[in-house]
């Protein structure tokens, strides 16, 4: 890989990174391609990136966009989107179905270094778009009830005439 390809990799990694809710740091030394495929296309059904990186280069990249410098050894895989939920979901569920090849490492959210702890309450937690669901639910359930109550007091009064 010649220096201007690096420059370019760190370039755009940085400004991914500096838009990154989260960025889960994972060990994948022997996964499959078909498994690592697998990884891949979660986080493109979520509208996450997943990329095998350089350890000096996702080093530098994180530091020019601000992050707690992490440290980078072995294989890594980086895992990062826009929430804070989805990533950690990836490397969650990734992490439970390839468990002889794959681990998380660690983590930052917002910038910052995130214990695995967190990772994983973050992975346990609902995505907007359940959460949205789970309200409108909520809303729904009076008008259903009342419309169920309704029903039955007609059906009832049916009965009586």
């Amino acid at each position: 890989m010649t220096r201007t390809r690096k420059e370019e990799l760190v370039a755009e990694m940085t400004a991914e990174f500096k838009d990154a809710g989260a960025i889960i740091v994972c060990d994948y030394k022997g996964m499959t391609v078909e498994n690592l495929e697998i990884v891949r296309n979660l986080a493109k059904d979520e509208d996450s990136k997943v990329q095998v990186v350089k350890n000096k280069l996702a080093m530098i990249a994180l530091k020019n966009a601000g992050c707690e410098v992490v440290d980078f050894k072995d294989t890594n895989l980086v895992i990062w989107g826009d929430t804070q939920v989805l990533p950690c979901k990836i490397a969650d569920k990734a992490a439970t179905e390839f468990t002889d090849s794959f681990a998380i490492k660690t983590g930052l959210i917002q910038g910052e270094v995130a214990s695995m702890e967190t990772i994983n309450a973050m992975a346990k937690l609902p995505t907007r778009d359940e959460l949205i669901g789970m309200l409108l639910n909520v809303w729904n359930a009076p008008v259903q009830n009342f419309t169920i109550g309704m029903n039955a007091l007609a059906t009832k009064k049916e009965e009586e005439a």
